[in-house]
């Protein structure tokens, strides 16, 4: 990857864009990053874009060179362009900020005030996390995530002070902001050329996590329109392979047997079967030939990898698997 080349010190957050072909809307997402104060990082990560990416990100730079940092890098997709902005991280904490999303300034304001705090202490709180809107635009319409009947509500907790997830309510890319290091202690990589990537960002790490803080302000705003985005049915039956690839991965990636606290385990284990259901759902949905084939192998991969988390995430897809 090629950046700014220039060394940098300590910021608060680094917001990682990355950037393909977001020259129509990255504007709004990075004025959004500014708004948010002078002790913060934006990196942009051009991923190999073949429209004006490159010269806007170049321009925030030169007019931002405290704060904006420019990375160009041949197109490696979604996860290669977080891993470029780990890389090239000088926060303490960290958020991957999509180019057509944007965060909310009132919101930020109250997060950023915690964070601020955080920068005075060696021991500083592993995840923080917010509230997130899907936002449809061409709808005029709003839905709004959020976890107070999840976590306490602005002090510090760990895992034992964690409630029940609702069915279908879990932690995404989008409402998470993660201490910088522990991201890069946890050893986290996410694969190249590969969608839903995000998934394994909020999932690898989390045995990692010893304290968290929740603040419930709408900090993140998730657009919902464009026919191309990869949460849309007929985009996801199309990378189906990624879908599985990435379980696979995350299977890989965590040992849930050994994750020391129930609450943690018990998480982990459904969001696991959110992803098993996810393939299970879409391979039958499609069934296209050498479709069963796929869906006997991810359980058998889960079985291979792990019989009794196996038998149990089974239990919970019964009637899908």
């Amino acid at each position: 990857a090629r950046g700014a080349g220039k060394e940098r010190a300590m910021k608060t957050i680094t917001f990682a864009v990355p950037c393909y072909n977001s020259a129509e809307y990255m504007d709004a997402c990075i004025e959004s990053l500014l708004a948010v104060g002078d002790d913060v990082e934006v990196i942009i990560v051009n991923d190999g874009s073949s429209d004006g990416t490159a010269a806007k990100a170049d321009s925030w730079q030169e007019r931002y060179p405290d704060i904006v940092c420019a990375v160009h890098q041949e197109n490696g997709g979604h996860g290669a362009a977080v891993n470029a902005g780990l890389e090239h991280a000088h926060g303490r904490y960290f958020k991957v900020v999509d180019s057509d999303d944007w965060l909310d300034v009132e919101a930020m304001a109250e997060v950023m005030g915690y964070l601020r705090e955080q920068m005075e202490y060696a021991d500083p709180t592993d995840l923080v996390i917010a509230n997130y809107v899907y936002e449809k635009v061409h709808e005029n319409a709003r839905t709004v995530m959020r976890y107070k009947n999840v976590f306490p509500v602005a002090q510090e907790f760990t895992w034992d002070d964690v409630g029940t997830f609702n069915p279908s309510q879990y932690l995404l890319m989008h409402s998470v902001i993660y201490r910088t290091d522990l991201l890069r202690d946890a050893g986290l990589e996410l694969p190249r050329h590969c969608f839903y990537v995000d998934n394994i960002f909020v999932y690898q790490p989390l045995p990692c996590v010893q304290t968290l803080y929740y603040l419930d302000v709408d900090m993140y705003r998730y657009f919902i329109g464009r026919e191309d985005q990869s949460v849309n049915e007929s985009v996801m039956l199309g990378r189906l392979d990624q879908q599985l690839r990435v379980t696979r991965i995350m299977i890989d990636t965590v040992d849930v047997e050994a994750i020391e606290n129930k609450r943690l385990r018990h998480y982990m284990e459904n969001y696991l079967s959110m992803m098993m259901t996810i393939c299970s759902i879409f391979l039958r949905m499609r069934n296209q030939p050498g479709d069963k084939e796929a869906l006997d192998g991810i359980w058998e991969y889960l079985r291979d990898a792990d019989p009794a988390l196996y038998r149990r995430v089974r239990l919970k897809v019964l009637n899908l698997g």
